[in-house]
Parts: structure tokens; C-alpha cells; sequence
């Protein structure tokens, strides 16, 4: 009788567990209407919670900021690219998405496009570009070419992306002009911080900003002064982490996996190259690697440095 009731005891004990461990929350893979379910409009409560790790400065021992450029033609960043059109109900590209951020007031910052000035960018208040002055800048605008291939006149406001109602005071989003913008809109830079902490014992990677770039280079242009002077501007990723974090990405080959566009960066789901990387003399890269033999060599060394940085660390 005794081993019964510590059965009993035993199976309840379990009940209540699974009780415990079951969602707030079931649904159906399938909605009421026989098609998948989309998750692009229900985001629970986790997808919309960022999760920041804490890192003492004082366990901090080593740190390098890297620059690389996250190309959409890859196939990898395929995701990142993908809806072409604006008005797609169900998801954005992350042009789209950073496009809603500067409309709804997201801060952005000026870029250095002088020879004679560091590249490292700088988040302050002299440097953040103000809404009433995107009207006064032609790259700040997304300012698309016409269907000629001709820029269009300043003083066209319908030939812009975007622009500022000095009127109403607020920022205008131009779809007509998307289409003929986004399918060149496919590289993008990022600042990114490598660094050990002692306490997890471990090599982390942050995302601090990122900027959409100007692809096209014309003819005998200077590869280092134009990527100066292709970066429209610089956005700090925690301000456009929220946008990031409330978005799906369209799924690649698996109708089930969703992943917003925050998961997406902060697993590094996407491929990159390096472009340059901190040093004493303040140079990129391409200030010194003038042809694509020598700038892949330079790459490969800064990375095999690293990846060294990180084997050392440990005895096998």
C-alpha cells in the first residue's frame, strides 16, 4: 500500500511538471483557414525582449574593431535582400526596415568622407544628422535615378525616397521611387568590436553599427576615398535593434524556420569580408592595398592573426 501511494505521489509529481513546462500559449501550425500560420504578425513576448549580455569592463583584456562589408549577392545574405517590393504584407528586407527607422525618427550620423580624418565614425550629437536636414543632402535622400539612368533635379521631390515635409514636419516615404532603388541598394558596412572576456573565458563579437553604401564606383576612382564617400550614413545597432528584432525575416528553403532579422546578426547567420580593421597609422585597407592581389593577401593575414589571437589563448 505503501509503494502505491508513493506511486501515486510520484505520477501526480510528473503531471504537474509537464503542467509547468507546457506554453502559455499552443498554436496551431495551421490557421483558420487551412494555410500556415505566419508568426510575422504574432511575435510573442521573447521575440520582442532584447537580450543585452553584460560585460564587466574590468574582464575585458583584449579588443580589436574590425570594419567588413556584408555583400546581398552572396547567397547566404540572400534573406537580408529579399522582398524586392515595399508593400509586401507579410515581410521587409532590411532596406525596408531601415527605411521605416529613419522615417519614424531613428537616429543617423554623419560619415567621414575626408582622406585626412580617421574612419572610425563618431556617435554624438555634433555628428547626427538632423530630419530637417535630409532634405538639403542628395545621399541622405536616397535620391533614386530616373529610368534614363539620369540623376534627377534637386528640387524634385517626387525624385526622392524619402524626404522631409518642412510643412507638416515630418518625414515622407516615396514608394513609387523604391523599386527603381532598392534592386542596387545590396551592400552594406558594419563596425564590429572583437574582444575576450575572462570571465566567460571566451572570444565575443558585437555588431555596434552598420551603414548602407553606395555600390556603383565610377571609372578611376580611388577604391579607399570611395568607399568614404559611398557610406550614406552610420546607424547605431541598438537603435535600429528594435526594428530588427520586431521583423521576420522571408524564410530560405524551410517555411518553418523563422528568424528575425536581430537572431539573424547576433548569430552571425551572414557572410562578410574585411575591409579594414584598427591600427596605429589609422588605415583601412585599401589605403595601402591598392590592387584586389594585394588587399586579399592583407585580408587573409589580419584574419589568420585573429583566429591565432583566439588558438593561443588556449593549451591543448
Amino acid at each position: 500500500m505503501k509503494k502505491v501511494g508513493i506511486l501515486i505521489m510520484l505520477l501526480v509529481g510528473v503531471a504537474s511538471a509537464n503542467a509547468q513546462l507546457l506554453p502559455q500559449e499552443v498554436l496551431n501550425f495551421f490557421d483558420t483557414n487551412g494555410t500556415i500560420r505566419l508568426e510575422t504578425q504574432e511575435l510573442n513576448a521573447s521575440a520582442d525582449t532584447l537580450v543585452t549580455v553584460f560585460h564587466r569592463k574590468d574582464d575585458i583584456v583584449w579588443a580589436r574593431l574590425t570594419y567588413r562589408i556584408i555583400d546581398l549577392r552572396y547567397k547566404q545574405n540572400f534573406q537580408l535582400y529579399f522582398p524586392e517590393k515595399h508593400d509586401d504584407p507579410k515581410y521587409k528586407s532590411l532596406f525596408r526596415i531601415i527605411l521605416q527607422a529613419v522615417v519614424e525618427g531613428m537616429p543617423i550620423y554623419e560619415a567621414k568622407v575626408n582622406s585626412y580624418e580617421p574612419f572610425t565614425p563618431e556617435f554624438s550629437e555634433t555628428t547626427r544628422i538632423k530630419r530637417e536636414d535630409l532634405a538639403m543632402q542628395r545621399k541622405l535622400c536616397f535620391v533614386a535615378k530616373g529610368a534614363d539612368g539620369s540623376d534627377p533635379e534637386l528640387d524634385d521631390e517626387e525624385s526622392y525616397l524619402i524626404y522631409y515635409d518642412t510643412i507638416n514636419n515630418q518625414m515622407i516615404f516615396n514608394p513609387a521611387r523604391y523599386s527603381l532603388y532598392v534592386k542596387n541598394q545590396y551592400k552594406y558596412l558594419i563596425q564590429e568590436v572583437i574582444f575576450f572576456d575572462k570571465h566567460t573565458s571566451r572570444l565575443h563579437r558585437q555588431l555596434i553599427a552598420i551603414a548602407p553604401l553606395q555600390p556603383e564606383r565610377a571609372n578611376g576612382t580611388d577604391p579607399m576615398q570611395f568607399l568614404r564617400s559611398s557610406v550614406k550614413f552610420w546607424i547605431l545597432y541598438q537603435d535600429l535593434r528594435p526594428y530588427l528584432a520586431s521583423n521576420y525575416m522571408i524564410p530560405f528553403q524551410n517555411e518553418v524556420k523563422r528568424v528575425t532579422f536581430d537572431d539573424f546578426f547576433q548569430k552571425r547567420l551572414y557572410t562578410s569580408y574585411l575591409v579594414g580593421e584598427t591600427n596605429m597609422y589609422n588605415r583601412m585597407i585599401l589605403d595601402y592595398a591598392k590592387d584586389e592581389v594585394n588587399a586579399k593577401k592583407e585580408q587573409a593575414r589580419i584574419e589568420t592573426e585573429m583566429l591565432n589571437f583566439e588558438q593561443d589563448l588556449w593549451e591543448y
